[in-house]
This record gives C-alpha cells, structure tokens and sequence, in this order.
C-alpha cells in the first residue's frame, strides 16, 4: 500500500518585470491605463505559444503593480516552475523577445537564487561583478542582455553610480546611454545558448503515450490538455489523506475507462511513470499483468485518475457561464486574429472537431489570461475540471471508436540515458562543448607534462572561500616558489620558542609569559631569538634524518619512483652495491621523481575509472587537459619518462 507521508513540494519561482522607458511621470492613472494596454498587447501577440503550452505548476502571467518608493510602476510577473526547470528558461525566452517586439519595454528577471542569467554565464564574467554589487544591473533591453557597469574610480564616468544603482537610475542609464550597457559577446552567448532552439524547442519537450482513463478526463482533456499537470502533480504530492478519497470513486468510475492518447511534458511523463503505486482494492482499480502489452497505458491511467479525482475532491461543485462571455468581450476579435495571423489553427478548416478544440483552448487561455479581472476569483484546476465536466458534452461510446485512430506513441528511450549520453547532456546544459576525439597520431606524441604542469598550476593559484580559480592553458600561471619568504615563514612559527620549548610540557601560555618578562635586555632577547631559530632549525633537519633513516629500512621507497631509478643502465651497474645495503647509501637517499609519481597515479586512477566519471577526469577535464583514451588493456604499468 501506499507509504505514510508527503512529498516536499518544490517552490522554485522566477520573477519578471517589465519597465516603460523613458520613464515620464504623469497622471497614475493614465499610466496605469497605458499598462495595461500592454499586457493585452503582449499576452494576444505570444498567445500562439502561450495557449497550447503545458505548464508545470503555473502560467506566464502578467499584471500591472503600482510604483513603491525607487520602483516606478511596472508589469510583473511570478510563475513557480517547480521542477521543471524548462519553464524558467521559456519564460527567458518570452521575456527576450517581448523587449525585442516592444523596444520601449526594459525587462529584468530573476528566481530563487537571485540573478541566475549570471550564474548561467559565470565563467565570462567581468571580475568586478560579484553577488554583492550586482543588484539591479542586470536587464533584458531590444533583445539584448545588458550589465550596467560599475566605474572603476568613484567619479570618473559622471553618468555611473559607485554603488548599485537604483531602479530609477537604472532606468535612466539604460534609457540615455543603451549602447555602453551591452553585456559582451560571450556572457550573451551563454544566455542564448540555454534558449536557443524556441519556440521550435516546445514540441521536443513534449511526450505523447496512450492511457486508459475514464471518459470524463480523456473529454476534458481534449478540451484543455494543460490541466494535465495539475493531475500530475496532485498524484505526484498525494498523502494519506489524499488517498482517502479514491478509496471509493464517485467522480471518474473505473467502469467509464477508454483507450486515449495524452501529451505530457517528459518531465510530467517521468514523475508519473517513476512512482511505483498500488492502488486500493476498493476503488475498483485492478491492473493486468506487467507481461501485458497494454500494462503502461493501464498503469498511467489508473495514477491520473487518481490525481483528478483528488483534484475534484478538494473542492465543492462550481459552476460559472464566463466562458459564454468570451465572445463578447471588445477584446476578443483582435485575439483571435492575431491567432489566426500567427498560424494558430495550422490550416484546419474552420468548424472542425480540431479546429474547435483549439478554438476552446484559445476561449480558456483568454479568459485566464487576457480578459480576468484583476480582483476575480481564479478557478482551482477541481473547480475548472468539474465546470468543464458538466459543459462539455461527450459520448463513451463515441470515444471508444476513436481508440482504432490514436496516434503512436512516442519513443521513451530517453527515460534511459547512456552515461555518454547523460554526460553530452550534462556538458550541453552547462554551455560546454564536447571535446574532439584525440587521434592516434596525437596519441603517440601526447606530452604528460601538461597534466604535472597544469596542477602545479593549479596548485599555485590563491583560494578563498569563494573557490579556487582552475588553469586553462599552463602558460597561464607560472609557477614560482620562493625559498626564502618559505625559510621566512617557517621561521615566524617555530622561532617564538627555544630550544627546550620544543617539549609538549610547555603550553601557549607559558609562552606567552615569556615573551611577555620586562626585565630581559632587549640586545640579549634578540640574541637569545637568533640562536633558538638556529636551534629550531637544527632540531628539524636532525628529525628529518631521523626520520629517512627509519623510513629507508620499510619498503615505502619501492612504491615511489627515484630520480636514479630513471637513469641509463650502465650509469647504475657502477654504483658502489655495498652503498644499498648501508642503509644511508644513495638509492635510499635518491631524491623521489615528484612529476613522474604525480602523473603516474593520476593515470593510475584514470584508468581505474573505465572510462566513467571520476576525480582522475573530472579534475584533468576542469583544467582544460584531455587524456586520451587507453586502448591498452593490460595491467597499468608506470610510464617511462623521455
């Protein structure tokens, strides 16, 4: 049965709003009137996109909102997308084109991780932007996206404030100085690669399956196929109480049920298909067999019907005549020109079965969208399903012989990614490209000094919190390493104490005495301090000694590769062999080969990763080093040096 608790709803949202430039005070309600105008303007114009669109959680929508302090009045907009995050990004898209369509709108859009544009183009950034000064520089104007900069000396560009500027003023700038505000080539280009491929991208995120469902959803489907992801969701977020009233269905019996065909986004497919449920012997929902050619369309019918009849159940029967009001609406024969300018109806003939479902479609999207009163009441997706329900005439039997013409269903292959393929995905979402196939030639003469040079450099470079920054190309960070600031440095920590002070019976606090004695000479402090570095010192290479003398009776020197170990073979017959078994000789004391160790084991690990994600490739590929691939299946061996 079914688990006793509740999915955590996801809120992720993103804002929109929409400016007027330039920005004239006036009478607030001329201003209000000439918004509004503009929200009816933009909402017709995009309709074709708009209507047919399913959404995950809720709508691009647009209203106006009046001025409050340094903000003039606006349009604004807030959709939740939840876990579709395909919808934030068409929204982008929307926003993008509206200020490119109407010039004199400047657009700025943000989510729950505040200017995520930026985020998305990080790695182009100009050093100076960082979370703390980037409020309110970031804004979509004629299609473009602009960073308004930042001067680099307080007063030397009259026309920049020093500090984050205001909406106002932003607005001013924008309006008064548009082509020194552009965000360079390849911040843009980022941005437009995660909406590149609208409106087109819309069908691709769409999957088509057959369900068995009873009659009254397949028919209100049909009618308006976004509510989809409201019995998606109400299934998906299902509790215990939920459940309880699908014990005993009275909206959708089980008995009612034909063969449909729904459109869901992949990610509503996903969520319905991954959940594993077993509905309650009561509510009349039996299941054939998985062997069954048909068990997927059973399966998915049965958890949408269970998602609508929660949907229904949270809501009291509710019934409204708006929709014969649609038609006359003064609005509404502009709306549907432009619908008809815009290829909306594909071609049908007007008064067919798929002209009117779309004529309906596009009478809801008006309604909601377009025609609402600002201070209506909106419609819960029960209350809409029940309205429908009881407007809309449909015949069972008339539905089950639409079963022989379904359309095919969609591949679902894409349910199941190939680590390549998820990689390439991975790689396209983060803006990346995919590497080009090293060739054998390339193979051959592969230098491995770039990867022991790429992590010195990596190595090298100066962290914070924030992160460390990674070498692209070697030549970009020259590796240098002063001995004496080190020598220094060192000095500073073990020099403060003397030479007995080097025990554990003498705390901080004791030295802190010390130091702290006013009757000590300053001349013969400064004496003292020289001998008891020198004393630090020498007790520390006499330790390293000792330790290197322990050490060279293990075997943890033959797991290292030597500088002599690497020399020609006549140079080693001519050592002394007595030297090795001394225990000081010098192949105990050979100075270990850093830069060979080093890349010998990132090899190792790499090609104990099989080709799979790892730290080995995940590390190399940060840094721009690309390993080719090991066509040697053998044993890992060490690799010669030139």
């Amino acid at each position: 049965m079914e688990e006793n608790m509740k999915f955590a709803t996801v809120e992720d949202t993103v804002e929109y709003r929409l400016f007027l430039i330039p920005d004239k005070p006036g009478d607030p309600e001329e201003h209000r009137e000439i918004l509004q105008k503009y929200i009816e303007r933009i909402m017709t114009q995009f309709a074709p996109m708009l209507v047919p669109y399913i959404w995950q959680n809720q709508p691009f929508n647009l209203k106006y909102k009046p001025g409050k302090g340094d903000v003039p009045a606006h349009i604004f907009g807030m959709t939740k997308f939840g876990d579709n995050i395909e919808d934030e990004w068409f929204i982008v898209y929307i926003v993008k084109q509206i200020t490119k369509e109407f010039p004199e709108l400047v657009a700025r859009i943000e989510d729950n991780d505040g200017e995520f544009l930026l985020i998305e183009a990080a790695d182009f950034l100009p050093k100076w932007l960082d979370p703390d000064n980037s409020a309110n520089r970031v804004f979509f104007h004629q299609g473009e996206l602009c960073i308004i900069p930042a001067p680099k000396k307080s007063g030397t560009v009259s026309w920049l404030p020093t500090t984050p500027p205001t909406i106002s003023q932003a607005l001013s700038i924008i309006s008064t100085h548009p082509e020194k505000i552009l965000a360079s080539e390849s911040v843009r280009a980022a941005v437009n690669r995660r909406i590149r491929g609208y409106p087109e991208k819309i069908k691709a995120s769409l999957h088509q399956a057959h369900c068995f469902l009873p009659a009254g959803i397949a028919a209100v489907l049909k009618q308006c196929p976004r509510l989809v992801a409201a019995g998606v969701q109400a299934f998906y977020l299902r509790d215990p109480i939920d459940l309880r009233a699908c014990r005993i269905f009275k909206t959708f019996l089980p008995e009612t049920r034909i063969m449909t065909s729904v459109t869901f986004t992949k990610c509503l497919y996903a969520q319905l298909v991954q959940q594993r449920f077993v509905p309650d012997r009561r509510s009349g929902y039996k299941l054939p067999p998985p062997c069954h050619p048909q068990y997927r369309a059973h399966e998915l019918g049965m958890k949408l019907a269970h998602g609508f009849e929660i949907l229904c159940s949270k809501c009291s029967p509710h019934f409204s005549d708006s929709k014969s009001l649609v038609t006359t609406s003064p609005l509404w024969a502009g709306f549907l020109e432009s619908l008809k300018k815009n290829d909306y109806f594909k071609g049908l003939m007007e008064g067919s079965v798929q002209y009117q479902e779309r004529l309906e479609m596009a009478k809801n999207y008006f309604q909601l969208s377009v025609n609402r009163p600002e201070s209506s009441h909106a419609m819960s997706p029960g209350e809409e399903i029940l309205t429908l329900l009881q407007t809309i005439p449909f015949d069972i039997e008339e539905l089950k012989k639409e079963e022989a013409y379904l359309p095919p269903e969609d591949d679902e292959r894409w349910l199941d990614l190939s680590p390549d393929q998820l990689d390439q995905l991975l790689q396209e979402a983060a803006g990346k490209k995919e590497p080009e196939p090293i060739s054998k030639g390339q193979e051959e003469n592969y230098d491995l000094t770039q990867v022991s040079e790429s992590m010195k450099a990596f190595i090298s470079k100066v962290s914070t919190h924030k992160g460390a920054e990674l070498p692209r190309e070697p030549s970009e960070a020259p590796i240098t390493f002063d001995a004496d600031s080190f020598l220094n440095y060192f000095d500073k920590i073990l020099g403060s104490k003397s030479h007995e002070s080097d025990s554990d019976d003498l705390d901080e606090e004791d030295s802190e005495c010390l130091d702290s004695d006013d009757d000590v000479d300053l001349e013969t402090q400064e004496a003292g301090e020289e001998a008891s570095v020198k004393g630090t010192l020498d007790d520390l290479k006499s330790y390293m000694a000792q330790m290197d003398q322990e050490l060279a009776h293990t075997s943890i020197a033959k797991s290292f590769t030597t500088q002599k170990q690497m020399e020609p073979l006549s140079q080693t017959t001519n050592d002394n062999p007595e030297e090795e078994d001394s225990g000081t000789g010098g192949s105990v004391m050979t100075p270990v080969d850093v830069d060979l160790n080093l890349v010998s084991n990132i090899l190792e690990s790499y090609s104990s990763q099989a080709g799979l994600a790892g730290p080995a490739s995940n590390l190399l590929q940060s840094m721009g080093v690309q390993l080719p691939d090991n066509a040697d299946h053998r044993p890992t061996s060490k690799p010669t040096k030139d």
